[in-house]
């Protein structure tokens, strides 16, 4: 339920890989706040920590260090049987490759109502409602190698409709679709806002970013910047740090800066030293 809280909270999340080469920091210090019936797409060059973030936002991937919560539950203060129980209330995982997402046996009603007659079930639309608003009624009888790539994928999130999940966990969801298949996703995607659910999406194409609410980057395992509405904003996380856009960072030759505060105006200058 919408308190006015945020339904997803991240504190201070580090997450460290150890690999025979050493230690690779994956992401470093992310601070976020996400509200509910949200749409949010991060995005940032391969290896930034997208993907590393999702996992733990999605309860998956422990991180090293700070917490996630989730409509104001601490994720990893829960023991493994019981998180994987949160999840599955909670959350819709969505992957790249559509074929991740389902059972091969099943069809796609056999799909959804097996959420549908899950017990305690909190869904807020029936699995015929679901597959006709999503477009999905002409291969409601199909298994998944039956359907196309973007059918695969619609199903997958119509599968958070019916579960009555308030929360879509997708990693590059358009990445392996024709143009005509991507719209008809990023369509779907819509329903879901439209109802009620948070959508977090990982990806490079631009066709999602269209239709997000915010965008944002990350850029060496940090929250470089948030673009909403068309106006970009530099983050500061909670430890002050601040990254700036590449094009201004090129200026501080010496990786110094004066920051000046102007308390008549109440603005700041960040100069080269």
């Amino acid at each position: 339920m919408d308190d006015g809280s945020p339904l997803i909270e991240c504190v201070s999340l580090v997450r460290f890989y150890d690999t025979e080469s050493g230690r690779i920091q994956a992401v470093r210090g992310v601070d976020l706040e996400i509200d509910h019936s949200a749409t949010v797409a991060i995005v940032g060059p391969s290896g930034c920590g997208k993907s590393s973030l999702l996992r733990m936002v999605a309860g998956i991937d422990p991180p090293t260090a700070g917490f996630v919560r989730i409509e104001g539950v601490d994720l990893y203060q829960l023991r493994e049987g019981r998180r994987a129980r949160v999840r599955g209330r909670l959350l819709t995982n969505v992957h790249q490759r559509p074929s991740d997402n389902l059972f091969a046996h099943l069809t796609a009603r056999q799909h959804l109502e097996r959420l549908e007659n899950a017990s305690g079930s909190g869904r807020s639309i029936s699995s015929t409602d679901a597959l006709e608003h999503l477009g999905l009624m002409g291969v409601s009888g199909s298994v998944p190698k039956q359907m196309s790539g973007g059918e695969q994928q619609r199903l997958a999130f119509a599968a958070a409709l019916v579960a009555g999940h308030r929360l879509v966990i997708a990693d590059e969801p358009t990445s392996q679709l024709d143009g005509a298949s991507a719209k008809a996703v990023l369509d779907a995607m819509n329903i879901l806002t439209e109802s009620g659910v948070t959508i977090l999406v990982a990806t490079h194409d631009d066709r999602v970013l269209e239709r997000v609410h915010q965008v944002l980057t990350l850029r060496d395992g940090a929250v470089a910047s948030v673009l909403s509405q068309d106006s970009e904003w530099a983050v500061i996380d909670r430890a002050g740090r601040i990254q700036l856009p590449p094009s201004i960072r090129e200026r501080f030759a010496n990786r110094r800066a004066e920051v000046v505060w102007n308390e008549d105006a109440e603005t700041a200058e960040i100069r080269p030293v």
